[in-house]
């Protein structure tokens, strides 16, 4: 973990160069009606992801089961969307021009997309929901096709077998995506039968992305504070897996794999990584089914990627995590998102930052970790 301090000089500079986004989203409401009916095998179109009318609505089903709205955006401040003055546009973050014209007004020169769920598909059967997740990649290789320097929807590994995820990774590197999610609360990370796709990921070089939306015990409920709880404590969740990752020597065993923690935010990993360290120094020699042999940090230092949005006090996280570690992220068009004002949330949120500093972490770090030109 980085020393590096911060200061509290209010620079005057201006944010001069491009931004690219690392974590921003295409929800299932955003997307077209027919993006599974169009690819799924005949057999399996009926049970997989599609839009039915239910009490005037459309709405997406999966396997018999409502699963989420089609075409319209969570109403008013739940959504950037409006904000930017578009109102209910549901499928604009679908249309690559129309998400273009948005990256344009707010600055961002590329962008890293995630979708379709944050809590991922809720399909049962294995054999269909990997075969969702194939046609959910087929899809985004066409979309990135629009502007491939600019669009990069993220693809989806299927979790119900190791070598499965190691396969379909290897398949979307050819097929020339930039990276790939895989929902990690899903399956145990730490179990080395994972070591085939974490190999499949040092030898593409693609980075794997584990992103918030699992772990929590709150109940998501419309119109409670338990909503709110859970959105408060969501990002912290990924301490789990990004831990497990760690002791297991995943990252060890694979010096060349790269593993974002996707709209994890900053404030909490200085903290966990001084207690991680601690841990591994205190605890040292007692495990005897893997003895790691690094320091946490120094895993995290060589390995590891956070990303973030507009963070108070981001400006001192960087300084104590290390700003190569650190990736700025629109979060479009999501209701936390700083669209389409990015630039001045940049200023009030780094002003104290050199500009080499800003410009790494809200643009260098993702084209390099990605591959954009």
């Amino acid at each position: 973990m980085s020393g590096a301090t911060t200061t509290s000089v209010d620079h005057t500079w201006s944010v001069d160069w491009p931004l690219y986004s690392c974590d921003d989203h295409l929800d299932l409401w955003a997307l077209p009606p027919d993006l599974w009916a169009a690819r799924l095998p005949r057999r399996q179109r009926d049970r997989g992801p599609r839009v039915v009318e239910i009490d005037g609505a459309p709405m997406w089903t999966a396997e018999g089961n409502v699963i989420g709205i089609s075409g319209r955006p969570p109403a008013g401040r739940h959504s950037a969307l409006a904000r930017a003055g578009h109102g209910n546009d549901g499928f604009r973050p679908s249309n690559p021009k129309q998400r273009l014209e948005d990256m344009d007004r707010d600055g961002v020169c590329a962008s890293v997309i995630y979708g379709p769920n944050v809590l991922g598909l809720p399909i049962g059967d294995p054999e269909l929901k990997a075969a969702c997740w194939r046609a959910w990649n087929d899809w985004a290789t066409e979309f990135n096709s629009f502007a491939p320097d600019r669009l990069a929807v993220l693809p989806v590994l299927p979790t119900h077998e190791p070598a499965a995820a190691a396969e379909e990774l290897v398949r979307v590197a050819e097929s020339g995506h930039r990276g790939a999610l895989v929902y990690c609360f899903e399956f145990d990370c730490g179990d080395q039968q994972w070591d085939v796709l974490w190999s499949a990921a040092q030898e593409t070089n693609l980075p794997i992305s584990f992103h918030i939306g699992g772990g929590v015990t709150i109940p998501v409920q419309q119109k409670s504070w338990r909503t709110m709880a859970f959105s408060a404590v969501v990002p912290m969740q990924l301490c789990q897996p990004f831990a497990t990752m760690i002791y297991c020597g995943a990252l060890e065993r694979h010096p060349g794999m790269k593993l974002v923690l996707a709209e994890a935010g900053l404030g909490w990993i200085p903290y966990l990584l001084h207690r991680m360290n601690a841990t591994a120094a205190r605890w040292s020699g007692v495990a005897t089914d893997y003895a790691l042999s690094t320091i946490p940090s120094e895993l995290f230092d060589n390995q590891v990627y956070v990303t973030f949005e507009d963070e108070a006090m981001a400006a001192t996280h960087v300084g104590a995590i290390g700003p190569d570690r650190c990736m700025w992220a629109s979060d479009y068009p999501h209701v936390d998102s700083t669209f389409p004002h990015s630039i001045e949330a940049i200023r009030q949120s780094f002003g104290a930052l050199p500009p080499d500093v800003c410009r790494a972490i809200t643009a260098d770090n993702c084209r390099a970790l990605y591959g954009f030109a």
